[in-house]
């Protein structure tokens, strides 16, 4: 019963976690196999994000390319307690563009205009703007030293969620 508590004790953490904050890191695979990161504002969907990008940026251009991404969302470094140890989740992703009008396309960029507003609208209208679905496959959520949890499955907040304990180990001095 216990375990159960606080499963959904963290699971509810790292959703609130997630609608405190506007923007998310995204790494993406570049042509060449390399990393490219960059950032974009976010919506929540269902067990999914939302990312409206322009196909002139890089990051767009390699997530359609190769659908899968890492993203990271991550406390503030002003208004961290700890540098070293800033609350964040972050996610491997799976990576599917919305077609144009469809009801995806309307659920994401209506789920972007109501977090970000009218400007999601206006750019929306661009053709070079896709919609970006992301749904996480596996996840971590950090609140500080000793703190951490693996979240497995297709779910932001974690199917399961198991607290990691081999954590940091003192050097042994010879």
């Amino acid at each position: 019963m216990k375990n159960q508590h606080l499963e959904a004790s963290i699971q509810s953490e790292v959703l609130a976690f997630i609608a405190s904050r506007k923007s998310l890191q995204i790494s993406s695979i570049t042509e060449e196999g390399g990393p490219y990161a960059s950032y974009a504002p976010f919506a929540i969907g269902d067990n999914c994000l939302y990312v409206l990008l322009s196909e002139i940026a890089m990051h767009a251009v390699n997530l359609q390319n190769n659908p899968a991404a890492s993203v990271l969302i991550i406390e503030d470094e002003d208004s961290a307690n700890e540098l070293f140890a800033r609350k964040r989740v972050n996610y491997s992703m799976r990576v599917d563009c919305a077609e144009f009008q469809s009801s995806e396309w309307q659920t994401g960029i209506d789920s972007l205009a109501e977090r970000h507003g009218e400007r999601v609208l206006k750019l929306s209208e661009l053709a070079d703007f896709k919609l970006f679905k992301l749904t996480p496959q596996t996840g971590r959520y950090v609140k500080g030293f000793g703190r951490a949890y693996s979240l497995s499955g297709a779910s932001l907040a974690g199917e399961l969620v198991d607290h990691l304990r081999d954590g940091h180990k003192k050097r042994s001095v010879a």
